[in-house]
């Protein structure tokens, strides 16, 4: 038995957009084609989909997750290795859960609550630990630098540019601009302009790590919800990362 690709997207809340784009890098390629160039899956391109969403999940870029996947022959030790990170990641919520229960009950009831229990299940530190095991403690140290050394005030303004940044993303998204257009380059063009603004960002004349630099972001934004988040999600973001990718490929 075999699905659309119509019917995968919807079954998987991404978009028929992702999936081809999916094919194309040799990443999920369909299990046939029918009439008019017609995707189909069956249930093995289904399991490999599914081990994708779940890496993705975990913030891995598209690259890093056709090498695991490429590696991982075994598809029942894999899917029972992201069974037991999503068991540890349920137990972390759920105490979550059970510390803002714990303080809204002690807040309505005007009892006492101790630090620990308000903040059990938090790691407020999960950032620093992800940035330092991407780009170094020097590339958190540097960044946490500039954005204390912004003040109030600068923050604010950065902010702003940042928001009306993505907020000009999810329109023509929502509009269905071609990535490829003038419209959509423009932003890709501001995109680049605001990257350059963070430090330790790659420079225009630094050539290659720049490319790399948007590439490598531009399919983060995809792999990971917390970024896909800022583009409404997953079809924004790919709309976000096809229009970078081409600015990438004719500007840097």
């Amino acid at each position: 038995m075999t699905r659309s690709i119509q019917d995968v997207a919807r079954l998987a809340g991404v978009s028929s957009r992702t999936l081809r784009h999916y094919d194309q890098i040799g990443l999920l390629p369909p299990s046939s084609t029918g009439a008019g160039g017609l995707r189909h899956y069956d249930d093995g391109a289904i399991r490999r989909l599914q081990r994708i969403l779940l890496l993705r999940e975990v913030g891995l870029p598209l690259t890093e997750i056709a090498d695991v996947l490429d590696a991982q022959t075994d598809e029942a030790a894999a899917l029972r290795g992201h069974l037991d990170v999503l068991r540890d990641e349920r137990g972390r919520i759920d105490r979550q859960i059970a510390s803002v229960e714990r303080t809204l009950t002690a807040l309505e009831k005007r009892r006492p609550i101790m630090a620990e229990e308000m903040l059990d299940g938090f790691d407020h530190t999960q950032y620093q630990e992800e940035v330092t095991a991407r780009w170094g403690a020097d590339a958190y140290a540097a960044s946490d630098a500039w954005w204390r050394g912004l003040g109030a005030e600068g923050q604010a303004e950065w902010k702003a540019r940042l928001d009306a940044l993505n907020a000009d993303w999810v329109d023509a998204a929502g509009r269905d601009v071609d990535p490829t257009s003038h419209e959509a380059q423009e932003l890709a063009a501001r995109h680049v302009q605001w990257l350059g603004s963070v430090p330790g960002t790659p420079r225009a004349d630094d050539g290659g790590p720049l490319r790399d630099y948007v590439v490598g972001l531009a399919e983060m934004y995809v792999a990971d919800p917390r970024f896909a988040a800022n583009y409404g999600g997953g079809d924004g973001a790919a709309f976000v990362r096809d229009a970078l990718l081409a600015f990438a490929e004719r500007e840097l």
